[in-house]
């Protein structure tokens, strides 16, 4: 008998990354549209004369970094290669086989590898009419095999988020010895008051964990990190299940680059939320049913015409990311790469 391995595996979800295309706008990722700053860039460069020894493993001088950004003890702070790595150290730091992970569907794609890797059950829960998180079919799904619930805010792929109100009256309700961890991956470019910072909940409950990375906002896909924020004891465990050297020398320092940088990137991300507005109303303005985004990419719910509208804009050498009977994701990139988009969505035949 030859040697195989786990059977479980020919199910597993594969990540779908979105296409790159020789020569074509790639909106299809959701990366910032800015190149690293030159800061940043420079901080990169004097640290690759080192990468021939191994990184601090213990990310000392980023943790302690990020510790005082949000205010909260170094102990209650874990980096990871991305914050999607969190989110699979999670599931293997919280479920045992068999136990369950609660999150919204459709949200972040991850959701059902990182939750099978682990040997872990999936509930998926459908987004509500409105395409948001429903909280409500959310916690009545929580059985006591639950043991971790994700929810991402602002949503991946719809852009849509949860208000405080809402999510307080959630947090009061989940059991406490189930962890609910906020994937807010895409919380600088929120503008909406109303959408919490999820740090706040941290602060105040033993039960909540929060997702951050700095592949979006602060422009650091390429280097992969990021990082967690919630309760010691599940910093720590998660730390248990982190792969050695996983967070490299270079990510390191350029995230400590870009946090020294910090008031100039959250500055594009506000240039990026005003594109973000101006390229949803032309759209809603062309007859599309664009949801309400506090992320840096629109959602147009094209259903079984996902595909159709993914070819039509390759045509227009355009790349964007299809999710075939559900709709389409678009990065909100620069004005010139917006408008080149618009123009082709206005030549789609609805």
């Amino acid at each position: 008998m030859s040697v195989q391995p786990r059977v479980d595996l020919d199910t597993l979800p594969s990540y779908v990354a979105g296409r790159t295309v020789p020569d074509a706008i790639k909106l299809s990722s959701n990366e910032s549209p800015g190149g690293p700053l030159p800061s940043v860039a420079k901080a990169i460069a004097a640290a690759a004369s080192d990468v021939n020894r191994y990184p601090d493993n213990a990310v000392t001088q980023l943790s302690q970094r990020l510790a005082d950004k949000v205010r909260l003890p170094v102990e209650q702070i874990a980096v990871g290669c991305g914050s999607v790595s969190l989110c699979q150290q999670l599931v293997q730091a919280m479920c045992a086989p068999g136990e369950e992970v609660v999150f919204a569907w459709r949200s972040f794609e991850a959701y059902p590898t990182v939750t099978q890797v682990a040997a872990a059950a999936q509930v998926r829960v459908p987004l509500d009419a409105t395409l948001s998180h429903d909280l409500d079919a959310m916690l009545a799904a929580i059985t006591p095999r639950t043991r971790l619930v994700f929810v991402c805010n602002p949503n991946n792929p719809t852009g849509t988020a949860v208000r405080r109100d809402t999510l307080a009256r959630f947090l009061d309700a989940v059991p406490s010895n189930v962890l609910v961890a906020l994937d807010e991956a895409y919380r600088e470019y929120v503008t909406d008051p109303g959408v919490p910072d999820g740090l706040e909940f941290v602060r105040e409950r033993g039960n909540v964990a929060v997702l951050r990375t700095f592949s979006k906002a602060y422009g650091l896909a390429g280097l992969r990190v990021g990082y967690l924020v919630g309760p010691e004891e599940i910093t720590s465990a998660v730390k248990k299940v982190y792969v050695p050297f996983s967070v490299n020398a270079l990510a390191q320092t350029a995230a400590l680059a870009c946090l020294d940088a910090e008031d100039e990137l959250l500055a594009r991300c506000t240039q990026t939320a005003a594109e973000r507005e101006r390229v949803r109303a032309q759209l809603c303005d062309l007859g599309y049913e664009i949801p309400e985004s506090q992320a840096n990419f629109v959602w147009l719910p094209l259903g079984e015409r996902a595909l159709e509208f993914f070819d039509h804009m390759l045509a227009n050498k355009i790349v964007v990311r299809a999710f075939q009977g559900d709709g389409v994701r678009v990065t909100v990139s620069s004005p010139d790469e917006n408008d080149q988009f618009l123009m082709a969505a206005a030549t789609f035949p609805r």
